[in-house]
C-alpha cells in the first residue's frame, strides 16, 4: 500500500475580508509562507501542493519551496464554491496520469498558521495507529456552551439550553464547570482523509472521524482584520524570545531577519496531540470541507 502523505494547501487569490489576503505580509513573511514552511519542515508528508488560481500566489508558493503543479480553475475559486470540490480536484490530479494516489491528503488552511509541524506528523501519526479513515484537528472551546447566552426578540437574556428544551422537561442550568463534559470545536488547521475515502464521502466530517487535538495557542483561525492583527503580535512576540535566545540568527522565506518560528522537527518516535477526546467526532456532512474564506 503506498504510504505517501501529500500537504495540500488553499490559496485563491479573491478574498473579501483581507484583500489578497493570503500573501498579506505577516510578521515578515506572505501569510501563506507559514504553513508552506511548517509543511516543508514536516518528516511525514512526502509532498506540499498549494492549489490556487492566482499566478502571483503560485509564484511566491513556489519562492517558499512547495509546489505549485497546477493551476485551479476559477469557477473553483469563487467566494461560493464548495470547499470539496476544491479537495477533490486535486485529489483527481494527484490521482491523474496514472499516478498512485497517496495514503492520506493533509488539506492545511494558510489561515491557521500559529500551526505547527509537530501537529501536522502527529496527525499522521494518529491516523496510522488509528487506522483512521479520517482526521481533524480540533481545540477545547474555551466558554462551554450550557453557558451561552441567547437575546429574545424583546431583548431579554435567555439560556441556550430553553432551545433545546423543545417544549420538553426543562434542564437545569450546570452549576459547576467540572459536572460537564469536555467540548471541542474544529480549529481549521488540519483536515485529513483517506483519498478514496474523501471521494465517497465528500466530507471529512463522519463517524470515521478521529479527533486530534491542539492548544489554543496553536488554533488561531484568521478570518478578519482582528485576528490578523492577533497573529501578528503573537509571531511577533514568538520572533523576539527566539532572536534573545539564538543571538538574532534567523532565517526564512520572509528573508534573514525573520526567524522561522514554526518548522521545529518533532522526534520521529513520539507521538504528539493524543487525543482526550471520543475518538469518533459526528458533524453533519452539510460542511463537506473548510470554505476558504
Amino acid at each position: 500500500m503506498n504510504s505517501s502523505v501529500v500537504g495540500l494547501i488553499p490559496a485563491r487569490g479573491g478574498s473579501k475580508g483581507i484583500p489578497r489576503k493570503n500573501i498579506k505580509p505577516l510578521a515578515g513573511k506572505p501569510l501563506l509562507a507559514w504553513t508552506v514552511e511548517a509543511a516543508l519542515a514536516s518528516r511525514r508528508l512526502d509532498r506540499v501542493v498549494v492549489s490556487t488560481d492566482d499566478a502571483e500566489i503560485a509564484a511566491v508558493a513556489r519562492a517558499c519551496g512547495a509546489e505549485v503543479p497546477f493551476m485551479r480553475p476559477p469557477e473553483l475559486a469563487r467566494d461560493d464554491t464548495p470547499g470539496d470540490a476544491v479537495v477533490l480536484h486535486a485529489i483527481e490530479w494527484l490521482c491523474g496520469n496514472g499516478a498512485t494516489a497517496p495514503e492520506y491528503l493533509m488539506l492545511l488552511q494558510p489561515t491557521c498558521p500559529l500551526r505547527e509541524t509537530v501537529d501536522i506528523d502527529g496527525a499522521v501519526d494518529l491516523a496510522r495507529q488509528r487506522d483512521a479513515a479520517a482526521v481533524v484537528s480540533v481545540v477545547e472551546v474555551s466558554q462551554h456552551p450550557c453557558y451561552a447566552r441567547c437575546i429574545a426578540a424583546d431583548g431579554r437574556l435567555t439560556s441556550f439550553l430553553d432551545l433545546l428544551n423543545r417544549g420538553g422537561t426543562p434542564r437545569a442550568e450546570p452549576t459547576r464547570r467540572q459536572d460537564l463534559p469536555e467540548v471541542y470545536t474544529e480549529n481549521g488547521a488540519i483536515f485529513m482523509a483517506r483519498p478514496s475515502f474523501f471521494r465517497q464521502a465528500r466530507t471529512f466530517f463522519t463517524p470515521e472521524t478521529h479527533a486530534y487535538v491542539m492548544p489554543p495557542e496553536r488554533s488561531l483561525d484568521i478570518d478578519g482584520e482582528w485576528s490578523f492583527l492577533l497573529a501578528e503580535l503573537i509571531f511577533r512576540h514568538r520572533q523576539e524570545q527566539r532572536f534573545k535566545g539564538a543571538g538574532g540568527q534567523g532565517a526564512g522565506c520572509g528573508g534573514p531577519e525573520f526567524a522561522a518560528t514554526q518548522g521545529e522537527t518533532p522526534d520521529p518516535d513520539a507521538h504528539v496531540g493524543a487525543p482526550a477526546v471520543p475518538s469518533a467526532i459526528h458533524r453533519p456532512p452539510s460542511t463537506a470541507a473548510p470554505p476558504e474564506h
